[in-house]
């Protein structure tokens, strides 16, 4: 008999060899019905596979991110089978699940691939499916496998064998499919009861611009219709968010080929956009007791070398900028933490002294694959709001709680209401990837999750998600549409201190070693406007729209004093332009709705007369008649109660 420890702390005795299956129909069979994979001791397993020890045991539904994956995975086989059928001698890459779907990569030769297709594919992959057939795993000897895509002839699959040890290699099969694959799978093909094939792309062979090119077909699948009906529903909308679209509409951003991929151009109104989110962060920053700094866009080789950048991000860093002193390397900076402890260093410290707290909007560059890059969420030069603070050991937990403080306050001031914080800690089986002392990463790993408790952060761990030089706290934020992103971040580091020889004279008058505090509530101001302008469809808070405010005359008749509407605007603050084309108003009104400004000033010969305005909210709201005074002052009012800062 072995023991079986279920997430509530309740312990079965089973028979050894006994499934994850197994037990959940001892449990119930509605709940059998309903379960995809299963977590054993933390890995996650198909739930037929046998457990033959005492064990941990997580049952896996669609309602679990795992039993999705497992959902998805197995759909992405189901496909692969269906090209094989459709279109015999493709040979296949890898089907991988994603966070919303699963795509396979795929090789037809001199074959092209038409979207026209894909609804051949989907009916193809629906008759599969629908034979509820079984994935069934199979250990099998690194000589077998390579035997077996030898003789079909998958050049893709045995280049992925070259990088297997032996013993450690499955097939997994279904119908007449068989897969190099590490698993985990659904028990039947006949849970998957919605497909939808979405888009083709191209990808590059494992992501490497000199090889070949290969066809990715993505898609989604579903265990009901009416799931993937309202998926396509929430995809639809996406299209109507893309950041991308919206930017382009609302003149916020470009980009040029001779300027370079992945190198953003802001237009005046996003840099307005920017620029205030930049002063609203600052404002509070100051505040808060950070102190600025600037940084060079470029460092010498050494200062990587010496913060271990160099080691972690030689491969994602542009090529060195040789100078004609023999042997002399700069690097566009990949972070600006380095910079930050040079600053440090350059002045001595007493232990009174601390916290101290740089901070930067600071520009950093990383050369991103082509492939990667996607609007500003993916980019090659991108501005973190960085800072870095710099503090006895006795003060990270206080001032990491005064972190999250802050990024909570950027949250609520523009809307972002749902998140999580993800604790982001180091492999345990994999400590090569990460520089420092177990000690060092001990104390940081125990200052997050003691400060995240406080603070009452709903969390959840994932191990090897940490920075080489230390954990940290990310915050996952939920947009209108459901989707999370990785926004703000907060990193504890120990190590860079010592790689730096950072000290401070403590009360003793010895010198100590200061812990480093890495933030960045935005994460990079590219990224945060792009889910920002997604979130927000475009219609963004008033406080931090480009134009406030558009002011329509009515004819030219009505110019000057428009003008003089807007000078009074001016004097509180607030901006906006006049629409002085010879357009009809109510084409204006309708241009300046899909513009998305906020507030719509129409003035003509009663609001002349009468010393007034006639406003209209985005969305077609009617305020009537107001002073422009008045006016002022309701926006006034309404940005101040936004953006409130309280220490």
């Amino acid at each position: 008999m072995i023991n079986i420890t279920l997430p509530d702390g309740s312990i079965k005795q089973v028979e050894s060899g006994t499934s994850a299956m197994d037990i959940a129909i001892g449990i119930s069979e509605g709940l059998a019905r309903n379960v995809l994979s299963a977590s054993v001791n933390g890995e996650v397993w198909d739930a037929n596979r046998s457990i033959n020890t005492d064990s941990t045991l997580t049952l896996h539904t669609w309602n679990d991110k795992q039993g999705k994956m497992s959902f998805w995975h197995s759909s992405a086989h189901i496909m692969a089978e269906a090209l094989e059928a459709l279109y015999p001698g493709v040979k296949l890459g890898i089907g991988p699940a994603i966070d919303n779907g699963f795509y396979y990569d795929i090789d037809l030769g001199d074959k092209v691939l038409s979207s026209d297709e894909l609804p051949k594919i989907e009916q193809k992959m629906k008759e599969l499916a629908s034979l509820k057939m079984s994935f069934e795993r199979k250990d099998v000897s690194k000589e077998e496998a390579i035997s077996y895509f030898t003789k079909k002839g998958d050049e893709y699959k045995l280049e992925l064998l070259e990088g297997l040890d032996d013993g450690t290699i499955t097939f997994y099969s279904q119908g007449n499919f068989t897969d190099l694959c590490r698993g985990p799978h659904i028990p039947s093909s006949g849970k998957i009861k919605a497909i939808k094939l979405l888009t083709i792309a191209g990808a590059y062979w494992r992501g490497d611009e000199n090889r070949k090119q290969l066809t990715r077909i993505y898609g989604v699948s579903f265990p009901k219709q009416k799931e993937l009906t309202a998926h396509l529903e929430l995809l639809e909308e996406a299209k109507k968010r893309d950041h991308r679209k919206l930017g382009r509409e609302m003149e916020l951003f470009t980009f040029s080929q001779k300027v370079g991929q992945g190198l953003p151009l802001w237009l005046p109104k996003g840099a307005q956009l920017r620029e205030k989110l930049e002063n609203f962060l600052k404002k509070a920053q100051t505040k808060a007791g950070y102190l600025p700094v600037i940084t060079p866009h470029i460092g010498h080789k050494d200062l990587y070398v010496c913060s271990g950048h160099y080691e972690k991000y030689g491969e994602d860093s542009f090529q060195p900028i040789k100078t004609p002193n023999d042997g002399e390397e700069f690097f566009l900076k990949p972070m600006n933490c380095p910079h930050h402890c040079e600053i440090y260093k350059s002045k001595q410290y007493s232990y009174r002294d601390l916290p101290v707290r740089f901070a930067e909007f600071g520009t950093v560059y990383r050369y991103e694959q082509s492939g990667e890059l996607h609007g500003l969420t993916r980019v090659r030069g991108f501005t973190q709001d960085d800072a870095h603070l710099f503090v006895r050991p006795d003060q990270v937990k206080q001032e990491f709680m005064s972190v999250i403080d802050l990024v909570l306050y950027v949250f609520k001031a523009l809307g972002f209401d749902e998140y999580k914080a993800q604790i982001s800690l180091r492999d345990p089986k994999n400590k090569t990837k990460y520089i420092g002392s177990d000690e060092n990463w001990e104390k940081a790993e125990s200052a997050i999750i003691e400060a995240a408790a406080e603070k009452g952060l709903e969390t959840v761990i994932e191990y090897g998600e940490a920075a080489f030089y230390g954990p940290k706290l990310d915050f996952m934020v939920k947009d209108a549409l459901g989707r999370e992103w990785q926004l703000g971040t907060i990193q504890v580091d120990y190590n860079l201190p010592e790689r730096f020889e950072l000290e401070y004279t403590g009360a003793d008058n010895q010198k100590h070693r200061p812990v480093m505090i890495h933030r960045a509530p935005f994460g990079s101001m590219e990224r945060f406007v792009a889910v920002l302008i997604e979130h927000c469809g475009g219609n963004f808070p008033l406080w931090l729209a480009p134009d406030q405010y558009i002011i329509l005359p009515i004819s030219e008749k009505y110019h000057d004093y428009a003008e003089k509407v807007s000078q009074v605007l001016k004097n509180y603050d607030i901006c906006g332009p006049i629409d002085h084309r010879a357009e009809t108003t109510g084409r204006k009104i309708r241009d300046a709705e899909v513009s998305k400004v906020p507030y719509i000033v129409i003035v003509g010969e009663r609001e002349e007369n009468d010393g007034t305005i006639s406003v209209r909210k985005h969305g077609g709201e009617d305020l009537g008649s107001l002073s422009v005074d008045g006016f002022a002052t309701r926006i006034t009012e309404e940005i101040d109660n936004l953006i409130a800062f309280n220490n």
